[in-house]
């Protein structure tokens, strides 16, 4: 990864203020914010306490956007994530009563703990930044960014996120444990009080969408293109997949890589973005067959092989 004084002067202050709450988790502090700069959607998954929802806060706070928490349990309904209307009898009139997907950040935790009917509820706003309710649509405000965070599917008492909804997510990040000197550093930071507590907006949230505009600026050449053809075309054609990335991953890819480019102050995309950010885009899109799994094989396993074995492009001067 580049270094700060490479990155662009606004984003990397936000960098830098998740990492006085995140230790030594600066590829999923980058990774989420180039979620949010493409308008995408992150889905983390790891065991329990290694930080998944302090992550979302420390994002939320750092461009002093509006967050909002729904935390998935088994009985969750779909009103529950999307509001309903309540009748006034002053008014003799239905009013809307907002859940809390109408927030800017909006962290669905444990989503595999509830039912797929309620998790369903999330997809029209991650796909289309708008929720229906009693058949009026409701537009969702600007930024909108869902960080969902999950338990491993093994875990007892979970539901599996079916493949559609898997797709709406721009990266399945995994977190990992912290070393031990990094685990040192957390308790230091944790032993008089939380960091998060003192944690204020670097840029504030009208910034960051000024900014979300200026991705589509960032320039893809027709070679890079094609090398994210290519790697996506094999993903399908593997021996061991039986259903590639669609198109969406292919197009979930470039606006990434854009916003990738741009974080770290190019104004064009070049193969290393794609080669850094395949493996967090690409898998979660990708089902294999029965007998790969059984010989214990993963999708990020073969994204690795399928990307060593595609010829890099030629790189040349990419901006306009």
């Amino acid at each position: 990864m580049a270094q700060n004084d490479l990155m662009h002067p606004k984003l990397s202050k936000v960098i830098e203020n998740i990492e006085r709450v995140m230790v030594g988790k600066r590829d999923v502090a980058v990774l989420s914010l180039v979620a949010i700069l493409a308008e995408g959607h992150v889905l983390l998954e790891d065991v329990p306490g290694v930080g998944k929802t302090m992550m979302v806060r420390s994002l939320a706070r750092s461009v002093g956007a509006d967050f909002k928490r729904i935390q998935f349990t088994p009985d969750l309904l779909p009103s529950d994530v999307t509001g309903v209307s309540i009748y006034n009898p002053k008014t003799l009139e239905f009013e809307y009563r907002p859940g809390p997907i109408m927030g800017n950040i909006v962290l669905a935790d444990e989503i595999n703990r509830t039912s797929p009917k309620t998790q369903s509820a999330l997809l029209e706003g991650m796909e289309e930044a708008n929720v229906t309710v009693d058949g009026v649509t409701k537009s969702l405000g600007k930024p909108f960014f869902v960080m969902a965070t999950q338990n491993p599917i093994e875990y007892e008492g979970t539901y599996p996120l079916p493949e559609a909804q898997l797709d709406r997510f721009l990266f399945k990040i995994r977190m990992g444990y912290p070393s031990a000197g990094e685990e040192l550093e957390i308790l230091n930071l944790a032993e008089k009080e939380r960091p998060i507590h003192t944690l204020e907006p670097v840029i504030t949230k009208e910034e960051l969408v000024k900014l979300q505009g200026e991705i589509q600026t960032v320039y893809v050449d027709e070679t890079v293109k094609r090398y994210i053809i290519d790697l996506v075309t094999k993903t399908r054609k593997h021996p061991s997949v039986y259903l590639g990335a669609s198109p969406r991953g292919s197009i979930a890819l470039m606006k990434a890589a854009q916003a990738h480019a741009f974080l770290y102050g190019r104004d064009y995309v070049i193969p290393d973005d794609i080669q850094f950010l395949a493996p967090y885009t690409l898998p979660h899109r990708m089902i294999l067959k029965s007998e790969a799994k059984y010989e214990g094989k993963s999708a990020g396993q073969l994204l690795t092989e399928i990307i060593s074995r595609t010829p890099v492009p030629v790189q040349r001067s990419m901006s306009r």
